[in-house]
């Protein structure tokens, strides 16, 4: 928590007001600013120009200093830096607005009922898309088959996939439709799996690259359906104070509709797209270059590896097997010399390597394969992980070491606390979800919630970050308790670490002068109040650029 109020004085912000400095285009007054600048942490007013902060400082100093400026009282409210998800899916998240959302289904027969109400409503020959399902949730823990759904969806084709998006639960019409018997015949791919029944016959389940196999062969949404997702997504996320996020698994059409809205003046936040492994995207800004800044919304300077699955799905890749499935160490999605080729091929590019780890297995590859660019490509390139979910505690120093970022979400702590144990057994706790000793050690935490996964509200992930409990208080003082991090740092992990984490910090990340006019306005102190209020506390306005996008009076 900040203990130390630091206003600055007329002295120390003339050098950002001197009354011979043109005009601001408004001044904010009256606030309590939480500025995430070291320098100065504490504030209680800021002037804007041309989208950017001109001075920040006391109330008294920055009226003075900008008297025929228009004037925003905030009445004592809160004010933070624009808060950034350094790992969500805005597409994903758009379309499982559009699509069924299946999450905090109880069991499958909630899951049919919901699917129902959708089918109701569809055409013809339509498919039944969702995601948000998870087996771990349900009174009878398993995994399910084509057959549930068959029950009642005998000739419609539905296709949903599990909570994390690492696997994939179809019908027999679905499997018809996208070839049931070329299916059958096949093999699973390297770094997935093909579910089969006793019989050797399909049950419905397809696991990681798998999975992303039948994703490819189902109807594809449509641009006028992509539009629609991403504007329902941009909405939610300026609802609850996202002024940046960090886009994993990015496409190059989808990059380019993200330019189209940004050109056409409809975005309401920085996106930083990570390319969607070594594919048209990653070829295009390997022979174009990387793109910082377009319309200073789209950035795009990295790519994205998987090294392994989840671990809701048993697909991450553990040193030794599951506790609870002692025949499975989970799956490497690359073979070792393979995935040590696509890293080397993206620092080849200039481009940052970010790598979807999991499992301290696939963790210890990453960082063997982050190792072995050297110093000054890792200083340049900054490399990232992905989750950072589990990792061997001999491997935890190796991250400062080798100056990683860690891209981890802590509401994936306080959604997996209840089963992490069973699948990984007491030893390996001492290296999961390990915030605070990967903080100790001088790592840079940047944080998200991989949304749709999790909730798109940072305040459940600040709120997870600093307790570890669920929403009810459980348990008492929180899941492996000694990994909790301070309020403060639980701010900077989803602005100024995340900035730094897309090579933005000098533009975003803190109410600076200089950086971006980014900020949010919330309907109390986030910073002092109890922490079970950060769950009820509302964003009150988020601004872009010094331009309202969301105003929770209706105002736009």
């Amino acid at each position: 928590m900040i203990t130390r109020t630091v206003l600055l004085t007329a002295a120390l912000v003339l050098t950002g007001l001197m009354a011979c400095r043109p005009e601001a285009d408004f001044i904010v007054v009256n606030a309590r600013v939480y500025t995430v600048d070291e320098a100065h942490p504490i504030a209680e007013a800021f002037a804007v120009r041309d989208g950017r902060f001109v001075a920040v400082g006391s109330s008294a100093d920055v009226s003075q200093a900008y008297s025929s400026a228009r004037v925003e009282d905030m009445r004592g409210a809160t004010i933070v830096p624009g808060l950034i998800d350094a790992h969500g899916h805005l597409v994903r998240k758009g379309l499982s607005m559009i699509n069924v959302d299946l999450v905090g289904t109880t069991s499958i027969e909630d899951i049919l009922a919901r699917l129902r109400e959708r089918d109701v409503r569809l055409p013809e020959g339509a498919w039944i898309e969702g995601r948000g399902w998870d087996q771990n949730d349900w009174p009878e823990i398993r995994f399910p088959t084509r057959h549930d759904l068959d029950a009642v969806f005998p000739s419609r084709p539905v296709l949903i996939e599990r909570v994390d998006g690492h696997m994939s639960w179809l019908n027999t019409a679905a499997l018809n439709a996208i070839g049931y018997d070329s299916l059958l015949m096949m093999p699973s791919p390297v770094g997935g799996r093909i579910g089969r029944d006793e019989n050797g016959d399909l049950n419905g389940l397809f696991l990681d690259t798998a999975s992303d196999m039948v994703l490819d062969l189902a109807p594809p949404p449509s641009r006028a359906v992509l539009r629609t997702a991403i504007s329902l997504a941009f909405e939610e996320a300026a609802r609850v104070g996202l002024t940046g996020v960090h886009e994993p698994g990015v496409k190059l059409d989808t990059l380019i509709l993200y330019k189209q809205i940004a050109a056409e003046g409809n975005m309401s936040l920085r996106i930083y797209a990570l390319a969607e492994g070594t594919g048209p995207l990653f070829r295009y800004l390997c022979s174009e270059g990387t793109m910082l800044g377009y319309k200073d919304l789209v950035w795009t300077r990295a790519v994205k590896i998987y090294a392994d699955g989840a671990l809701g799905s048993r697909g991450a890749a553990l040193l030794a097997p599951y506790t609870d499935d002692p025949g499975n160490s989970g799956l490497l999605i690359h073979p070792e010399a393979e995935l040590e080729n696509l890293v080397q091929a993206v620092s080849g590019c200039d481009l940052q390597p970010a790598v979807h780890a999991i499992g301290d297995r696939a963790n210890r590859v990453a960082l063997n394969m982050f190792e072995s660019l050297g110093d000054s490509v890792r200083r340049e390139l900054r490399p990232r992980l992905e989750h950072a979910q589990v990792l061997d505690p001999e491997d935890l120093d190796r991250v400062a070491e080798l100056g990683v970022v860690a891209s981890m979400q802590p509401t994936h702590a306080t959604s997996d606390m209840y089963w992490a144990e069973d699948r990984l057994g007491p030893p390996r706790l001492a290296g999961a979800y390990a915030w605070n000793s990967l903080h100790r050690s001088g790592v840079r935490l940047a944080f998200g919630s991989d949304f749709p996964v999790e909730t798109v509200n940072p305040l459940a992930g600040m709120y997870a970050a600093i307790t570890r409990q669920d929403s009810s208080g459980w348990p008492d003082g929180g899941w492996l308790p000694d990994e909790r991090v301070s309020r403060d740092d639980a701010l900077r992990g989803f602005t100024i670490n995340a900035a730094y984490a897309a090579f933005m910090e000098n533009e975003v990340g803190s109410i600076s002068t200089g950086k971006y006019a980014d900020f949010v306005v919330f309907d109390r102190d986030i910073m002092q109040v109890p922490a079970p209020e950060l769950l009820t506390a509302k964003v009150a306005a988020t601004y872009l650029g010094g331009r309202r996008v969301y105003d929770a009076q209706g105002a736009r």
